[in-house]
């Protein structure tokens, strides 16, 4: 207890240093994350349907390989149930460094499972329950990354700059599982599709030991600290938050169809639509996905930064709108399948997103309560991932197979935009104001 009291009371100094520290920790272990998430969203839309449903029709194929990748959706709300009642009962870095392991060595078993040539359907069924296992880690993920950074922020108007540095590591995990299968599709060739595809995978354990190292060396954020000297830790805080908070945990689940459900079309459905049914050269899809995670790692800090200036929800707004109006856009140019309008397109899919997503993180962390805000945030965050991003890539490849058109998927994520409209306009705004558990003393 002494200690806590210590780091609530910090010099200005060793405060920005821990700041500091705790910025870089929420960033480079959700990065380290989010590789392994969307490593495998890659390999399901380029060898898992051959791999592991070959007696499957392509289509069908892919969209039972896409089944496997919606698994680790399901799986996210139950993480954030899970790491979100350990985050505000033992603390924000314990609860992130669980998380971390339960992520990476899952990953790290993806890269030995055997094929159906192997060992026939349960090929499937271990990859299915290693890809839940991964979600489970994601999903407890998030909200501790960004409290982590957030609640050692004590600028009000910063607040939606430094929430935003754990979503940089969303473009991070993207650029470095995207660069990775880049390097070994190139160096496997044409046995990328029996073990190239393996080795990013098992490359994840050396990423894991990396974040470990990072988070043990940083201290616990001076809100959780405060709870625990005033004795106001829940004892079932996912409980407490459903009953006193439920408006904000259905708004912030809403508010991110516009943002979430696109991003996994543009990153995931991309590679099966333009690989498979355009025909095109899979590197040269994967390349244009890499840069577009290359402006991510500006757009979205700006984002964040201008959400301090002219308010979160604001800023929310205007992204909402953009991304309804840009699915026509995007799937205008990717249907030509001309080079250069397919690479344009894929660059910016990903600026509508950052436009949400660079402010969305305070947005929903400052609507909860400190008591219950890693299990709020947490579970409002991970439950879109049951309606927005895992449904995404399916839903987006029956609408294609139906109507054999883009646009189909278009007028999917402009529909996704109205909903998210309405919900982040009912959404509380705490722009620029004291989010403190102090500032909570009386409740």
């Amino acid at each position: 207890m002494a200690m806590a009291t210590t780091v609530g009371a910090l010099p200005e100094a060793e405060h920005s240093a821990q700041l500091r520290k705790a910025v870089i920790a929420s960033t480079v272990g959700t990065a380290i994350e989010w590789y392994d998430f969307f490593l495998y969203g890659t390999a399901a839309g380029l060898v898992f349907g051959k791999l592991y449903f070959p007696h499957e029709s392509a289509l069908a194929g892919t969209l039972a390989a896409f089944g496997t990748y919606f698994i680790g959706f399901v799986g996210r709300p139950i993480g954030a149930a899970i790491f979100g009642h350990y985050g505000d009962r033992i603390g924000r870095k314990a609860t992130l460094i669980a998380t971390l392991l339960c992520m990476g060595l899952a990953t790290f078993a993806i890269a030995f499972v055997p094929t159906y040539e192997s060992i026939g359907i349960w090929g499937a069924v271990l990859l299915t329950v290693l890809r839940a296992i991964q979600g489970i880690g994601v999903g407890g993920e998030w909200g501790g990354s960004v409290l982590l950074a957030m609640e050692w922020s004590r600028t009000h108007g910063q607040r939606g700059l430094v929430a935003s540095w754990p979503q940089f590591g969303v473009p991070c995990g993207l650029l470095l599982s995207t660069l990775a299968v880049i390097v070994f599709s190139k160096w496997a060739g044409d046995d990328f599709a029996t073990w190239g595809w393996r080795i990013p995978f098992a490359l994840s354990i050396i990423l894991v030991g990396i974040g470990l190292w990072i988070r043990l060396g940083i201290l616990e954020t001076p809100v959780f600290q405060h709870l625990v000297e005033t004795n106001k830790i829940e004892k079932a805080p996912i409980i407490e938050v459903i009953k006193k908070q439920p408006k904000e945990i259905i708004l912030s689940a809403l508010l991110r169809m516009s943002e979430q459900a696109p991003f996994y079309v543009f990153t995931a459905f991309v590679f099966a639509y333009a690989v498979g049914t355009l025909k095109m050269d899979r590197n040269f899809i994967l390349a244009a996905v890499l840069v577009a995670a290359c402006v991510s790692f500006f757009t979205i800090p700006l984002a964040g930064h201008i959400s301090d200036r002219i308010g979160r929800k604001n800023m929310y707004l205007i992204g909402v709108v953009t991304m309804g109006l840009f699915g026509f856009l995007y799937f205008g140019m990717v249907d030509t399948a001309i080079p250069s309008a397919v690479f344009i397109a894929i660059v910016l899919s990903l600026i509508p997103h950052d436009m949400q997503y660079g402010p969305q993180a305070a947005l929903i962390a400052e609507s909860f309560t400190p008591n219950l805000r890693y299990s709020g945030s947490s579970l409002g965050y991970q439950l879109a991932s049951i309606i927005a991003g895992g449904p995404a890539p399916i839903i987006a490849t029956a609408l294609f197979a139906a109507y054999g058109s883009g646009y189909a998927i278009a007028i999917y994520i402009a529909a996704c935009a109205v909903i998210s409209l309405v919900s982040a306009a009912l959404m509380p705004d705490y722009t620029g104001k004291d989010i403190s558990a102090e500032a909570y003393a009386e409740d």
